[in-house]
């Protein structure tokens, strides 16, 4: 190796690399990636995957651009690439071992030594290269032969010089390849092993702080979330993750309902909790068409970011990185403000193209129309309320089991009212304040380390309706 000596620079393509927080606003995303692409000796399969940026991503889960087999990439590419947010936990629900088909032997032609096997999915550990003719010869991997992907996930093989495949025109080549479309709700659901305790799909969730360390923010699964069934177990899911934090789902509505069928469809199927924001229809970005949730997940982590990670702010109205709004099969949806709000009733988020370009357009749960309190019904207020008794968790965590006296209460009253307080001087909620009454807590508590605090929060409701009153002033004639 030459000597160096001086200064040198090298430079880097530019990523998003942020501090992973447990307050930052972190999105679980569960669906299928192409592992057979993965650079990892053991890819991730149904374990929690925590990718801080596209590269790593991509090293890890693998990339193609085939987001209806591989659904992770879509959201990968979204929130990497064009919201430039992070991080992410991926969840790779499809299993080498379980879906995947075995294909037998067959002629591949070598020009110069090379042949590609256009075939999505191979697996290169199971590849199996033999000499063609009435006598065939195995050949050896890293002796005869090398085995490569190119850019769309083909697998190239190659003779090696002075190998025994050297000189071939054609082999034999039999292979096990992912089966990406046998991957189900059964799978993206999931479960707990009775037997092992191993657990697969939406169960994963709760792995997710014990292993990594971040709180979930949003669970998401675009291309399986309009699912019924998996929708309901993403809501419930998404509550009391490890008995104490909660997360919100972003789940899709399908997008072959057109506007005057989705209002029915989400009553239907009990689309309809206050930590579900669901989302209809599809949008396009630059000839790719997405699942409205990735992008409003995006859009959701970029506001949070810009605010210090607190969740004050609606995502409506707020820019997204989309050129059109289709259904299912390509139809244009062109929807007003009049029309956007009739869906909005029915606690939807849509997309719109008004003033300001293509936004996102909603502020309601999936709870609204049933529920009007702010709670439950306001994206916003909801994500503050789960935010700050996330926060609560993690920040007095500490304080359990030490002493239960008046240091106590009062070192945990007081760190939390200055929080607040400094939330309401950066405008973040109106008001809110911690106390220890002693209505709430009587001996028989207190006596048994049992110690209750009062909150009292208020998060600003987004200005969903501004309404101005014109009237013809006359007395403006005397102007004349």
């Amino acid at each position: 190796m030459a000597e160096r000596h001086g200064v040198y620079i090298t430079e880097v393509p530019a990523s998003v690399l942020t501090p992973v927080s447990p307050l930052a606003t972190v999105p679980v995303v569960f669906g299928t990636a192409p592992i057979h692409l993965s650079k990892l000796a053991s890819p991730p399969v149904n374990v929690p995957y925590l990718a801080e940026t596209w590269d790593q991503y991509k090293d890890a889960l693998g990339y193609l651009d085939d987001w209806k087999s591989y659904t992770l990439c879509e959201f990968a590419y979204s929130h990497f690439q064009l919201y430039k947010q992070s991080p992410v936990v991926f969840v790779n629900t499809l299993d080498p071992e379980k879906h995947k088909e075995s294909v037998s032997p067959s002629p591949v032609s070598l020009t110069s030594g090379i042949g590609t096997i256009k075939e999505s999915g191979i697996l290169a550990n199971t590849v199996k290269v033999t000499s063609t003719g009435q006598t065939p010869t195995d050949y050896a991997l890293g002796t005869d032969y090398t085995l490569t992907y190119n850019a769309s996930g083909h697998l190239i093989l190659t003779a090696k010089s002075g190998g025994a495949m050297a000189g071939a025109s054609s082999v034999n080549v039999g292979y096990d390849k992912l089966m990406p479309g046998n991957v189900d709700t059964a799978d993206i659901v999931g479960g707990t092993d009775g037997v092992t305790g191993t657990v697969t799909g939406l169960e994963v969730l709760k792995q997710v702080f014990p292993r990594l360390g971040v709180v979930p923010g949003l669970v998401l699964s675009p291309g399986f979330s309009h699912d019924p069934v998996v929708g309901s177990v993403m809501t419930a899911k998404a509550r009391k993750i490890n008995g104490n934090f909660n997360a919100q789902a972003i789940t899709d509505l399908p997008a072959d309902q057109t506007a005057a069928q989705v209002e029915k469809w989400k009553e239907d199927n009990l689309y309809t909790d206050k930590r579900q924001f669901n989302t209809w229809p599809k949008v396009t970005k630059s000839g790719r068409t997405y699942w409205l949730s990735t992008h409003l997940a995006g859009l959701i982590c970029q506001l949070d970011a810009e605010s210090d990670g607190v969740p004050f702010r609606s995502p409506s109205n707020k820019s997204l990185q989309i050129d059109g709004i289709v259904l299912e099969n390509g139809t244009v949806v062109a929807l007003g403000p009049d029309e956007a709000e009739l869906i909005n009733a029915e606690g939807i988020v849509t997309a719109l193209n008004f003033i300001g370009g293509f936004r996102s357009w909603g502020n309601r749960t999936g709870a609204f129309p049933e529920a009007f309190d702010p709670q439950s019904s306001f994206i916003p207020v909801r994500r503050m309320f789960d935010w700050w008794n996330n926060t609560v968790i993690l920040t007095q965590w500490m304080y359990v089991d030490e002493p239960a006296n008046k240091r106590l209460v009062e070192a945990i009253v007081d760190s939390l009212n200055i929080r607040l307080n400094g939330l309401q001087a950066s405008g973040y909620i109106l008001g809110g304040r911690v106390e220890f009454n002693k209505e709430d807590n009587p001996k028989e508590s207190t006596m048994n380390g049992k110690l209750k605090f009062r909150t009292y929060l208020t998060p600003p409701s987004p200005a969903q309706e501004l309404e101005f009153l014109v009237e013809y002033d006359a007395e403006y004639l005397s102007a004349i």
